[in-house]
C-alpha cells in the first residue's frame, strides 16, 4: 500500500467528471454543447454533415430551453455538477495524503487537457486519472483516454471503471439505507442509469453490462429480492433506438402495476448534475405523480465522506500496480 510518508508528491490523481456550461444561460450552454456534441465519440456523424445541423438547427432551438433547465437546479456558487466534483476532489485529497488530487472536465472548464499541462508545469511527473464514470464506454471513458493520448508530455495512467468495487457499492447501498431510514421504505427500487445507443453496445461496448453487474451488487449488498428493484436507462436523445427499458416507460409501467411509492437512484452518476436534480427528481417525479405515484429520489453519493473514501482506496490500488 502507498505509505503518506513515502509518497512522492510529484504523483497527482486527476478526478474527471464530463463538464458542465459555466452559467445557466443560453450563450454558455451553446459554448459547452458545440465542444461536447462535437466530440466524434458523443456524436459519430460526419462532421460536414453534423456540424451545420448543430450550430445551424439544433442549438438556435435548444440552447435557451436548457439553460432554464440549468438555471431550475442551479447552486449558489455554481452547476451542481461542478460545485459537488470540486467538493469530493477536495474530501479525496484529505484522504491522500501527499498526493495531488484536483479535478477535470472533459468538456468546459478546467479543461482536462489543460490540466494536466498545468500539473507538468507545476513539477508532477506522472497522474492517475480516474474518471467519475464507474462504467467504462466508449462514449465517455474512451473519450477521456483520447485527450491522455493527445497529452504525451505527463506520463498517466487510466482508471477504466469500477462498476463492482466494494467500496464504492458499499458507499450507494449505505446511502440508499440512509434515505430510506429517514423518508421510509418505498415499494421498489429503481436504478436509472444514463442511456446508450444501442448499436454502441452491439459493436462491443461494456456499458450495459457493467450497469447490470454493478446494481445486482448494490441489490445484493442491500439484501433485496428480484421483483423488489429493477433497473432502467434515462436521458435518451436522438432518433436512433437506445437501450431499453427507459425509466419513463418502466415508471409509466409500475403506476400500472399500482405501485405507488418509487425510490430512484442513479449509481452512473458520480455526483448530481442537470439529469438527475431536473430530469428524475423533478420532471420524471412530476410525470409519475400525474400517474398516482409518488417518486423518491436518492441523492448521488455526492462529496460524502464514503465516497471519497471509496475513490481514495480505488486511486491507492492503482498506484500501487504503477511502479
Amino acid at each position: 500500500m502507498i505509505d503518506a510518508s513515502t509518497a512522492k508528491p510529484d504523483t497527482a490523481v486527476v478526478l474527471v467528471n464530463l463538464g458542465t456550461p459555466e452559467s445557466a444561460t443560453a450563450a454558455a450552454v451553446r459554448r459547452y454543447l458545440i465542444e461536447f456534441l462535437s466530440d466524434r465519440r458523443v456524436v459519430s456523424l460526419p462532421p460536414w454533415l453534423w456540424q451545420p445541423l448543430l450550430r445551424g438547427v439544433i442549438l438556435p432551438r435548444r440552447a435557451t430551453p436548457v439553460a432554464r433547465k440549468y438555471a431550475s437546479i442551479w447552486m449558489a456558487d455554481g452547476s451542481p455538477l461542478a460545485v459537488y466534483t470540486r467538493r469530493l476532489a477536495e474530501a479525496a485529497g484529505r484522504e491522500l495524503p501527499g498526493l495531488r488530487v484536483v479535478e477535470a472536465m472533459r468538456y468546459g472548464e478546467p479543461a482536462l487537457a489543460a490540466v494536466l499541462q498545468r500539473l507538468r508545469a507545476e513539477g508532477v511527473r506522472r497522474a492517475l486519472v480516474l474518471p467519475l464514470y464507474p462504467q467504462y464506454s466508449t462514449s465517455t471513458t474512451a473519450s477521456v483516454a483520447d485527450v491522455l493520448a493527445r497529452s504525451p508530455e505527463l506520463p498517466t495512467r487510466l482508471v477504466e471503471d469500477y462498476h463492482r468495487d466494494p467500496g464504492w457499492v458499499a458507499a450507494i447501498a449505505q446511502s440508499i439505507r440512509d434515505h430510506r431510514a429517514a423518508n421510509g421504505v418505498g415499494e421498489h427500487l429503481l436504478f436509472s442509469f444514463h442511456g446508450l445507443p444501442q448499436r454502441l453496445v452491439d459493436a462491443g461496448d461494456p456499458y450495459q453490462r457493467q450497469c447490470e453487474a454493478g446494481a445486482a451488487a448494490i441489490a445484493v449488498a442491500l439484501g433485496l429480492d428480484d421483483g423488489q428493484w429493477s433497473l432502467s436507462y434515462q436521458s435518451r436523445f436522438g432518433a436512433e433506438r437506445w437501450l431499453a427499458p427507459a425509466t419513463d416507460a418502466s415508471l409509466d409501467a409500475l403506476a400500472a402495476r399500482g405501485v405507488r411509492r418509487v425510490d430512484v437512484i442513479a449509481p452512473g452518476f458520480a455526483v448530481d448534475c442537470l439529469e438527475t436534480l431536473e430530469e428524475v427528481a423533478m420532471m420524471l417525479a412530476e410525470r409519475f405523480a400525474e400517474r398516482g405515484g409518488e417518486l423518491r429520489y436518492i441523492p448521488c453519493l455526492n462529496d460524502a465522506p464514503a465516497h471519497a473514501r471509496a475513490l481514495a482506496a480505488i486511486a491507492r490500488r492503482a498506484l500501487d500496480q504503477w511502479r
